[in-house]
């Protein structure tokens, strides 16, 4: 099962890059348990826990596939709602200041890695090559070496250094979900999408409602950031 859901999301990739109106109408059977499990195995080792206290590392093998497969009927039954995240900052030295981060469980990182693998299958057809952030085998290292080409080989005039303040927590969850219907119709795929962008936020005990933005922190968030502000060429 792990080899099928591995070929059918090249599958999807293939037919996003031959079409690229092209909407998928079905994406919700990819979360089976076996790939799950796959993702959760997939997981970083080391990182925080989430509200409910749980680690990669604190659960045992029986006990974290029960949880998967309880997920996987809460998702077909439509049951599946994501907790909140745990807000906790990181500082900023360079810049005199912390950084919010919104941390999910461990059952909401795994869904979310599947989600993911979804969303790159689709819109890595349609990135743009001199984009590199938050995108699978691309790196600082590659945007460097790139940057240095252009200097190097072309006649360049001046380099603009720009920043996007805030642009995680200001992302607008109306005009995200319109960015993402241009590629998707599954409207049970885009309902977990947005529980997830509406999860809320858990600090100090006081629960937040999510008005804008998707959590650094989150799995899902860089790849949902790069849909926002990816704009096609018209061809």
């Amino acid at each position: 099962m792990e080899t099928k859901t591995a070929t059918k999301l090249i599958l999807i990739a293939n037919k996003a890059k031959e079409n690229k109106k092209l909407k998928f109408t079905s994406l919700m059977h990819h979360f089976n348990f076996e790939y799950l499990w796959e993702c959760y195995q997939n997981l970083d080792k080391g990182k925080a826990a989430g509200i409910d206290g749980r680690t990669k590392e604190s659960y045992t093998e029986n006990e974290i596939k029960q949880l998967l497969k309880e997920t996987v009927q809460e998702l077909k039954q439509r049951k599946y709602k994501p907790s909140p995240v745990k807000r906790i900052y990181i500082e900023k030295p360079e810049q005199s200041k912390t950084r919010p981060l919104g941390l999910p469980t461990v059952r909401d990182k795994v869904v979310q890695m599947v989600a993911k693998k979804i969303l790159e299958a689709i819109w890595e057809q349609d990135f743009l090559n001199c984009s590199y952030g938050y995108r699978p085998q691309r790196n600082a290292h590659q945007a460097l070496k790139s940057i240095n080409h252009m200097i190097m080989q072309k006649k360049i005039n001046y380099l603009i250094d720009a920043d996007i303040k805030s642009f995680f927590d200001t992302l607008d969850h109306k005009w995200l979900m319109e960015f993402l219907s241009h590629r998707i119709s599954d409207p049970l795929f885009k309902s977990l999408i947005y529980k997830f962008l509406k999860s809320g936020i858990l600090e100090n005990g006081k629960f937040q409602e999510t008005i804008l933005g998707t959590p650094q922190g989150g799995i899902i968030s860089p790849v949902l950031a790069n849909i926002y502000q990816y704009i096609p060429i018209q061809e």
